[in-house]
């Protein structure tokens, strides 16, 4: 029998999942959790084999909460299910080390093997995602970050923040946010994190 977890903040869409899985006779749904802290703690807990991770939630987002369950039980499964596919949104659930990145539009068919597929060791990828990915790794390079720019993107890897930056290169914080804006804008994304995973990614950093 797989033991599965739902992870989403919504009671209504963890109820209607819930419904659904059970009624396959090869899946039990061993628990629930409406945050990525929860899920943390009730991975630990209900030790499931595949857990199926909303994205983004209150108390906790589904990536950082999918980087510290496999940090404790790297044997354990994760399939993000989420409404959003954006490029940075998929690179940062591969890079924590999802197994899946599914879109909640997934059939019930299509979602229940895509589960036993995730619990085989398999990779599962809604097509739409799976282009996404391969036409990020073929598109070229079109923005360049200047060496001002990667020496302050490489400190924000680092964890520093601006003023930690600044103090560091010798420039003023506003100095360090006019760069980030420019990173930010060059890279195509909206905040700090995206920014260094789309850098990796690209071979940036």
């Amino acid at each position: 029998m797989l033991r599965l977890m739902i992870v989403d903040d919504h009671p209504v869409v963890r109820e209607g999942l819930r419904g659904m899985l059970e009624s396959d006779p090869g899946i039990t749904v061993v628990g629930e959790a409406a945050s990525g802290d929860e899920a943390v703690v009730r991975a630990g807990e209900l030790t499931p084999d595949v857990i199926l991770m909303d994205l983004r939630m209150p108390g906790g987002d589904g990536v950082s909460a999918t980087t510290r369950i496999l940090a404790d039980r790297p044997e354990s499964r994760v399939i993000v299910l989420t409404t959003y596919e954006a490029d940075q949104d998929i690179v940062r659930a591969v890079e924590a080390g999802a197994a899946g990145y599914l879109l909640k539009d997934t059939s019930r068919a299509d979602l229940l093997a895509a589960i036993v597929s995730a619990a085989r060791g398999e990779t599962v990828l809604s097509p739409s995602v799976a282009t996404r990915l391969v036409t990020r790794m073929r598109a070229p390079v079109t923005e360049t970050l200047s060496r001002r720019e990667t020496e302050v993107l490489a400190l924000v890897a680092r964890g520093l923040t601006n003023a930690e930056i600044g103090k560091a290169l010798f420039i003023s914080e506003t100095t360090v946010k006019t760069h980030l804006l420019r990173v930010f804008t060059k890279l195509g994304v909206s905040d700090r994190t995206a920014a260094v995973t789309t850098a990796l990614a690209r071979g940036l950093l």
